[in-house]
């Protein structure tokens, strides 16, 4: 049987949501690791900030997933209790690449690895992050870039599990539709999918 480029993919993607269809998410995450940080704006309340938050993820995901927040000195506020593995974060509209954002346990390893500049991510799973408010980051290639100007990103999800594009055959640049690897050759390359799931 002969497969396209395009079959191999959308084949790679069911794979790896099954895969997270699978995991266990009972497991505790330390928050205090992620990358998220505190707004700092008196007039952000509690509800602005679930709110916002709650705005990352479908909403099937976004209505029972723990909410949390971090204060001036990084340390984790729970705004809201959760049941169903999730983790949603309202980010801070005016700091690039903190965007609202809701993950679920292996992604959250996943991004504690990258802000601990980790040699290579140890989620033994594929994770899964949604980020449907849209974001702004600073390179499709390069994950530690703290100096580029801003791109703005729409609503996209994303499969935090290494994707190689010479086996999967996706794009390695931003597409404003459609799926490509982000930060491709570095441990840290992962799918990147535009539009809402």
């Amino acid at each position: 049987m002969k497969l396209t480029k395009k079959t191999f993919s959308l084949l790679a993607i069911a794979t790896a949501m099954l895969l997270v269809t699978e995991t266990n998410f009972g497991g505790s995450v330390q928050a205090r690791t992620l990358v998220q940080n505190s707004t700092a704006d008196a007039s952000d309340t509690s509800q602005s900030k679930i709110a916002r938050a709650m705005s990352a993820g479908p909403d099937d995901i976004a209505r029972s997933a723990r909410i949390i927040d971090t204060d001036a000195e990084g340390n984790t506020v729970v705004l809201r209790k959760g049941s169903n593995g999730f983790t949603c974060m309202p980010g801070n509209p005016k700091v690039i690449a903190d965007p609202p954002m809701c993950a679920d346990a292996a992604s959250l390893q996943w991004l504690a690895d990258a802000k601990a500049h980790k040699p290579r991510p140890t989620n033994k799973v594929p994770g899964i992050t949604y980020m449907l408010a849209g974001a702004t980051q600073r390179s499709d290639s390069d994950p530690n870039d703290q100096s580029s100007p801003a791109i703005t990103v729409g609503p996209h999800w994303m499969i935090m599990w290494p994707f190689d594009p010479q086996t999967t055959g996706l794009p390695t640049h931003h597409k404003d539709t459609g799926a490509y690897i982000m930060w491709a050759g570095s441990p840290y390359a992962h799918l990147h999918v535009m539009g809402r799931p």
